[in-house]
C-alpha cells in the first residue's frame, strides 16, 4: 500500500464493533434503530447466541433498523451501512486484509461467539478507526477487547452499567479504565453519529 493510501485509511473511521449478551437483542435493536442507513462504516456484532437452535436475530433486528442486517459469512468484505452478526457457535474475526473470517476456536469467557476475538482482530487491522461498544451482558466478555481497541488508538463507548439490563459486561469494560464514553443506551447511536462527522 502506498503511503498516501495509508494516511487515508488512518484519517477515516473504519468500523463499529458491538459486544452484547444477556438482554442484548433489545439493546442492539435500540442502538441500531438510532443509526442512519447511510452509515459510512460496517458494524460488526458479537452477540452471545444459543448454539443449539437456529437464530432469528437477523429478522428481529431488521425490523428495528434501516441498516442492512445479515449473518456474517467467512471471507466476505464488510460494506458500509451493513450489520454483520457473528453466527451461532462461531467467533467473528477480521483478517489483515480487512475480510471477515469465522472460527470455531475455543470459547472465550464461556462464549462462542465472543466479543474479545472480534475486538482484538479488528483493532489490529483498523487501529484508531475503530469504535468499540459494549452493551448489556452478564459476564466480562469485551473487557480484554476494550483494552485492545484503546491500545491501537480506537474509541470505546460503554452502556452505563446502571441502566443496563445486565451490568456485568459493561461494568467489566468500565473497570478497565480504558473507556472514552459511558452513556445511556439511547445516547450511544447519536454519539456514534457525531464521531463519524470528524476524523478519528
Amino acid at each position: 500500500m502506498q503511503s498516501g493510501q495509508e494516511e487515508d485509511v488512518q484519517d477515516r473511521w473504519s468500523a463499529v464493533l458491538i459486544a452484547s449478551s444477556a438482554g442484548g437483542i433489545q439493546g442492539l435493536g435500540t442502538l441500531l434503530g438510532g443509526l442512519e442507513a447511510a452509515l459510512p462504516v460496517p458494524i460488526l456484532v458479537a452477540q452471545h447466541l444459543n448454539r443449539a437452535r437456529e437464530t432469528r436475530i437477523v429478522n428481529i433486528l431488521s425490523r428495528s433498523t434501516a441498516l442492512t442486517v445479515k449473518l456474517a459469512e467467512d471471507g466476505e468484505e464488510p460494506a458500509p451501512g451493513t450489520v454483520y452478526i457473528a453466527p451461532p457457535d462461531r467467533h467473528l474475526c477480521m483478517r489483515a486484509d480487512g475480510s471477515l473470517f469465522l472460527t470455531r476456536e475455543e470459547r472465550v469467557n464461556y462464549a462462542r461467539p465472543a466479543a474479545d476475538p472480534l475486538f482484538e482482530s479488528a483493532a489490529q487491522v483498523y487501529g484508531k478507526g475503530v469504535i468499540g461498544c459494549v452493551l448489556t451482558g452478564s459476564d466480562s466478555d469485551g473487557a480484554r477487547g476494550v483494552e485492545a481497541v484503546k491500545a491501537h488508538g480506537g474509541t470505546v463507548i460503554v452502556q452505563d452499567p446502571g441502566t443496563a439490563e445486565f451490568h456485568g459486561m459493561p461494568q467489566a469494560a468500565v473497570g478497565t479504565g480504558q473507556v472514552d464514553l459511558v452513556l445511556a443506551l439511547t445516547d450511544i447511536a447519536p454519539a456514534i453519529t457525531r464521531l463519524m462527522q470528524s476524523p478519528p
